[in-house]
């Protein structure tokens, strides 16, 4: 199965952008012998605006259904800092040092002034878990101004995108009892209404992926599923597009995904995306078969290492088992000519790994799939969920 057909993209960006030109040219020409005014404006204002949001990290924030200003400033200051620390090659200068340290600290401060006000807005029964969270987020940025002042960066960045994390799931528990109108035909399938961290062991190494419920409860739920069932152990990578795509998922045999040992039935799952202003997603059609082509995902196509299904060409409600990584290039899909946005589900980012991901080609295996923590905790119904609580409390450190 094939989820993406690269001829037919190049087509149609190209058709995509003589239109634009040549309307451009006929708009310019009219308006210049006073046949069209200035009013022009307001038909531009249905193409999305501005640059695309590349951080993953500020993607998921952004797509997070709490409003809690604390969050949204320990987000921030972990995340705006120099992008050389995401790049394994690039070396950082004595002014980004400084840089880095100020945000450290800031961080450190907001969390110290705002601690017991974070633990209030958590639920009562979710308060045992967040207060694993904030010790590892005490931890976690005490560890970070030590290497800033070290100038360590490759365990800054490791250390960095485990104080997000942290931060990003605690959050995450401050969403009392999430729910969502799921129509009645997709009840019975898996659902994630929370948040997942994902470890993936490929043969070029570690990538780690937040993958998000509140905005794909069931095509994430699906994923986690499958990762609990261990579906995804020592399958290969099965498809790789240089600066593109990187696919895997699919299973030996003849199904092209996952059939359920318990019923002997083939599992497929419906084409689900949320738009930005709604609090529910759209079920089994595209965007643009519903006249919402220039609607904007909450989840988009818009960071290196968007993780999305797969499904087959011509039929959105026939993804299983099989995603894949969009490795994102700005020139190939910029804001409003997004071809992939709307047609495929996104149901999460790789937060660490990036530069293992650019490395993986068609033959690579995924060694393993592990859940490595949740949030909520009734967020999902896993099979390991105690055994991950556990080593979670066992590693954390109490507040000072």
């Amino acid at each position: 199965m094939k989820v993406i057909c690269i001829g037919q993209i190049w087509r149609s960006i190209f058709h995509r952008l003589t239109l634009l030109v040549v309307g451009i040219i006929f708009a310019w020409g009219m308006m210049s012998i006073g046949c069209l005014n200035s009013d022009l404006g307001l038909c531009w204002a249905a193409l999305p605006s501005g640059d695309a949001i590349t951080n993953p990290w500020s993607i998921l924030r952004l797509a997070l259904p709490v409003d809690n200003p604390a969050i949204q400033t320990l987000h921030q200051y972990l995340e705006e800092m120099p992008s050389q620390l995401d790049d394994p090659t690039a070396r950082l200068q004595p002014k980004q040092w400084s840089e880095v340290d100020n945000q450290v600290s800031k961080a450190i401060k907001t969390f110290n002034r705002e601690a017991s006000d974070l633990l209030a807005a958590i639920p009562t029964p979710s308060r045992p878990q967040a207060l694993v969270r904030m010790n590892q987020i005490n931890a976690a940025l005490a560890d970070l101004k030590i290497l800033s002042d070290q100038k360590n960066k490759e365990q800054f960045a490791t250390k960095r995108t485990q104080a997000w994390n942290s931060v990003d799931l605690l959050a995450a528990s401050m969403v009392p009892d999430f729910s969502v109108n799921i129509p009645e035909e997709y009840q019975t399938l898996p659902q994630l209404k929370g948040r997942a961290v994902v470890a993936l062991d490929t043969s070029k190494g570690l990538i780690t992926i937040m993958v998000d419920g509140y905005n794909a409860p069931i095509t994430a739920g699906n994923f986690l599923d499958l990762v609990q069932r261990e579906f995804y152990d020592d399958l290969t990578f099965t498809r790789e597009d240089q600066a593109y795509v990187v696919q895997a998922g699919n299973p030996e045999g003849a199904q092209a995904g996952f059939t359920d040992p318990d019923t002997g039935q083939y599992r497929s799952i419906p084409l689900e995306v949320t738009v930005k202003g709604s609090s529910e997603p759209i079920y089994g059609s595209t965007l643009e078969e519903l006249g919402l082509a220039l609607s904007e995902p909450v989840l988009p196509f818009s960071a290196y290492g968007t993780v999305a299904m797969g499904h087959p060409a011509g039929d959105p409600n026939g993804g299983s088992s099989q995603f894949f990584f969009h490795l994102f290039e700005p020139d190939l899909t910029p804001a409003g000519l997004n071809l992939l946005d709307g047609r495929y589900a996104v149901f999460g980012y790789v937060v660490s790994g990036q530069d293992v991901l650019a490395q993986l080609q068609q033959g690579d295996q995924l060694h393993s799939a592990k859940v490595v923590d949740i949030s909520p905790p009734n967020g999902f119904t896993l099979r390991y969920l105690d055994w991950i609580l556990v080593q979670t409390i066992n590693r954390s450190m109490p507040l000072a």
